[in-house]
């Protein structure tokens, strides 16, 4: 007599939604390193049209959800309240709630190199689970399943600030206190070229004072940047910050220019040596 205790959940189960078509949700889970190492006869086919579905209808209901939520916000903040919701790590942090790893169906290669838990695996995943329910059951389907989660995670942005441009707000509070611009840099990258994870380090001078990690060097960045705005309101600048900034000082040659406070970077200072990232604000798109 079999244990019905050690049974696993399927995964229409876990997220409390069954399917009319099987199919589709089996398509919705089936990442395209399982199709390319498939050798049987049937003809399958990976996640990516759904997840782009699923992408759009996200969009909608986020943007819906916001619209009626906020009356009084501007177009501005609806739409960093948007991105800030819909983005790779966050919509990843959803699907981790459900499980969504332990269910996909990926290769051998990319299972061993940690596929279940990479961020973009989790985040397509579930825009496709998404766009899956939508053809199945409809968009009332889709918003009664995601609606809690949403808000949920809306909850979580405003609490950490994650809709803020974390790295204008730190070129302000240094440029401010220091009168210099900070620096970024990439301090490696993980994963395969079609689901790369980067880490990138801000600094003064060679003092790292804040790390990220993210699907683009762009989302990487901003994340270093909130590390280090956590890191400065809970302690303040790291040991060696204020040392390099009197060297620099002393060394620095009678007449020379002061550190411009505009934050903007000289292009023509760069170099191709240089591999920093721009310190404008920018929004990442690339997510």
């Amino acid at each position: 007599m079999t244990d019905s205790t050690n049974t696993k959940p399927t995964f229409e189960e876990i997220i409390g939604v069954q399917f009319n078509n099987t199919d589709l949700l089996t398509r919705a889970l089936t990442h395209r390193s399982f199709v390319n190492e498939y050798d049987g006869e049937k003809e399958i086919r990976d996640n990516e049209r759904l997840e782009f579905l699923g992408d759009a209808i996200l969009d909608v209901i986020v943007a819906e959800m916001l619209f009626k939520k906020y009356p009084d916000v501007s177009e501005g903040e609806l739409t960093q309240l948007r991105a800030a919701l819909v983005k790779t790590e966050s919509l990843a942090m959803i699907a981790r709630d459900y499980q969504l790893g332990e269910y996909l169906r990926i290769g051998r290669g990319e299972e061993n190199s940690g596929g279940r838990e990479r961020v973009n695996n989790l985040c397509r995943g579930f825009e496709a689970v998404i766009g899956a329910m939508y053809l199945d059951s409809g968009m009332v389907t889709v918003e009664k399943f995601v609606m809690p989660s949403l808000l949920n995670l809306l909850e979580y942005v405003l609490e950490n600030n994650l809709h803020i441009d974390a790295r204008s707000e730190l070129q302000e509070q240094i440029q401010a206190k220091l009168s210099i611009t900070p620096s970024y840099r990439m301090a490696g990258a993980d994963g395969p070229d079609h689901a790369k994870e980067f880490h990138m380090e801000v600094t003064i001078g060679d003092v790292v004072i804040g790390e990220g990690i993210g699907t683009s060097k762009r989302s990487a960045a901003q994340e270093a940047a909130r590390t280090a705005l956590l890191h400065l309101q809970e302690k303040g600048f790291p040991e060696g910050v204020e040392v390099q900034l009197l060297t620099a000082n002393e060394d620095q040659p009678d007449g020379a220019e002061d550190v411009p406070k505009s934050g903007k970077v000289n292009e023509a200072d760069q170099t191709e040596s240089d591999p920093i990232i721009p310190t404008e604000p920018m929004t990442d798109n690339s997510d």
